[in-house]
């Protein structure tokens, strides 16, 4: 200990190797980072500060920490257990009723920001919005576009608002609970956009079983399972296009790795005129988009 050290001090890095080790016993790859993020949210401070050793972790701070590695243990994600997620440099609030925001998601967003650049005042409809990442990104950096954003969960719906509200979009946002294109709760018609943006299930039935348990069993299962060829969603959201874009409209959608080439067969079997493959920062076909 150099001189002068407080005891309490030398405690944060016993701590972050402890839960690092109880954190790489289960398989988790990010442990150590994982361990450093949960003591700092326990400390009520930024990561930056606990790496330069300036804080004191109080029995209660290691109570909050322990508590939320012991969550981590059990695979529970990250993001729930800290409340939050950035996407596209905002933060969201996230819980167990919402889909974790991911940074493969970003390129739907650039797309979409791409069309809009050429068409300023679009209308956008986001189709199963979750916690509201794709729809706010959108609103935050396209001032003057419109945003419809519908999911078929309330509870979702419910986070999405309050996510609206943190990054201060709300009132560029209409939050309508919907089934794809058909609203729910007596909502009045959606009507036409000029783009039309989401990230659907697209998770093979069969394959669920097999993800990671962070996923598996934690992640809302609705957002994730895209039915037995994994391509349900992307079915009926072409079905619905030629009715609900306006003409030279567009739309924008995420797919599984290695669905790019069935998502565009299907969008030309719906009358679309398939665009662009769109790759994700690991080089996998991520978006895929098509025009009326």
């Amino acid at each position: 200990m150099r001189a002068g050290a407080d005891a309490s001090e030398v405690q944060v890095p016993a701590a972050v190797e402890r839960a690092t080790r109880r954190l790489q016993a289960v398989g988790i790859e990010s442990a150590r980072l994982d361990a450093q993020l949960m003591l700092a949210e326990a400390a009520h401070v930024d990561r930056a500060a606990l790496v330069a050793g300036n804080v004191a972790l109080s029995p209660e701070t290691l109570h909050r920490f322990n508590t939320m590695v012991a969550r981590r243990v059990r695979r529970e994600p990250l993001a729930y257990i800290l409340g939050r997620r950035e996407f596209y440099s905002l933060e969201f609030e996230v819980n167990r009723d919402v889909l974790i925001p991911r940074p493969h998601t970003e390129p739907v967003v650039d797309a979409a920001l791409a069309f809009i650049a050429g068409r300023p005042d679009a209308a956008v409809l986001e189709i199963g919005t979750g916690p509201g990442p794709i729809a706010i990104a959108i609103a935050a950096n396209a001032p003057q576009a419109s945003v419809v954003a519908v999911d078929i969960s309330g509870p979702a719906l419910e986070v999405a608002c309050r996510n609206a509200a943190r990054n201060r979009v709300s009132d560029r946002i209409k939050f309508v609970r919907a089934d794809v294109f058909l609203p729910l709760d007596g909502a009045r018609e959606l009507g036409r956009f000029d783009l039309v943006v989401s990230n659907p299930p697209y998770i093979v039935d069969s394959h669920l079983a097999s993800l990671e348990p962070d996923v598996r069993e934690f992640e809302p299962r609705i957002a994730i399972a895209g039915g037995a060829d994994g391509l349900d969603f992307f079915r009926r959201i072409a079905s619905g296009l030629r009715s609900h874009l306006r003409a030279g409209g567009m739309v924008v959608l995420e797919v599984g790795d290695g669905q790019d080439n069935a998502v565009r067969t299907i969008l030309a079997d719906a009358g679309m005129r398939p665009a662009d493959v769109i790759n994700d920062l690991d080089g996998i076909a991520r978006v895929v988009t098509a025009r009326l």
